[in-house]
C-alpha cells in the first residue's frame, strides 16, 4: 500500500464504495425492483407446480439454472488461474500495456497490487456462485419433498409454496451478487489505464446496474407496469 499514489488509494476506495453503497441500496430497496418481480413469479411457479402430477418441467428448468450456475463457478476458476499466472510475469504484462500512449507509468509493486484486486473480487465472485450451486441443490431436495397434487391440506402447500420460493429466491441472490463482481471486476481493469478511468468505470458499473435492476424495460414486463416498448 505503500507504493500506491493517493489517487491510486482513492480510486480503490472508490470502488469499494461503489460496490458496498450500490449492494446496501439494492438490499433495502426490494420494491419495484427485478429481484421483487422475480420472485413474485416463483411464487407463482411453486404454487402451479403443487397442482401438476407430473413435475419434470419443474426439475427440467432447476437443472437449466444450475447448469448456468455451474458454467459461471467453472469460468471464475479459469479467470483466477490466469490472474495468477499473470502475477509470474507482471513486467511482461507491465510492458505491454506501457505501450499504450493514454496509460500511467506504475511499479511492478503497484501491478501487483492491481492484480490482487482483481483476484480477490473474481474469488469471492467463485464463492458466490459455488454456494448459490448448492442452495440450488437445496431446492431440488426442497421440491422433491413438495406435497402431492392431489393433497387437500390447503394451509400446508400455501407454506411450502411461500418457502420454496424464498429458497430459490436465496440461491438466485447469490448468483446475482456473483454477477455483480464481474461486473466491477471488469471495472477494475480500468485501473491499469489510470486512477481516474478506474474511478469512473466503477461509477459507471453502478449506472449500469441501476439501470438494469430498476428502471429496464425487462423489470416493465415481469411487473406488469405499462409498455415496454
Amino acid at each position: 500500500m505503500l507504493s500506491l499514489g493517493p489517487l491510486d488509494i482513492a480510486s480503490m476506495l472508490w470502488l469499494f464504495a461503489c460496490w458496498g453503497g450500490y449492494a446496501l441500496y439494492a438490499r433495502h430497496t426490494r420494491a419495484g425492483t427485478l429481484m421483487a418481480a422475480m420472485h413474485t413469479h416463483r411464487l407463482n411457479w411453486m404454487e402451479n407446480m403443487l397442482g401438476r402430477e407430473n413435475r419434470m418441467v419443474d426439475a427440467n428448468i432447476m437443472g437449466t439454472v444450475m447448469r448456468s450456475v455451474g458454467l459461471f463457478a467453472s469460468t471464475t476458476i479459469f479467470i483466477v488461474g490466469g490472474l495468477i499466472a499473470v502475477l509470474g510475469s507482471v513486467d511482461k504484462a507491465r510492458d505491454v500495456v506501457n505501450i499504450l500512449p493514454f496509460t500511467v507509468e506504475a511499479s511492478t509493486v503497484v501491478w501487483e497490487v492491481k492484480i490482487v484486486l482483481m483476484l480477490l473480487i473474481y474469488i469471492y465472485a467463485f464463492f458466490k456462485f459455488a454456494w448459490a450451486l448448492r442452495q440450488f441443490n437445496y431446492s431440488i431436495i426442497f421440491v422433491g419433498a413438495a406435497p402431492a397434487h392431489d393433497s387437500t391440506d390447503e394451509a400446508a402447500k400455501k407454506d411450502f409454496a411461500v418457502r420454496a420460493a424464498r429458497v430459490v429466491s436465496l440461491a438466485v441472490n447469490s448468483f446475482n451478487q456473483g454477477l455483480r463482481a464481474y461486473y466491477f471486476g471488469l471495472a477494475a481493469l480500468g485501473w491499469f489505464i489510470h486512477p481516474v478511468v478506474f474511478a469512473g468505470a466503477a461509477l459507471f458499473v453502478v449506472g449500469v446496474l441501476y439501470r438494469r435492476e430498476f428502471r429496464s424495460r425487462m423489470l416493465k414486463a415481469l411487473a406488469g407496469d405499462g409498455p415496454v416498448t
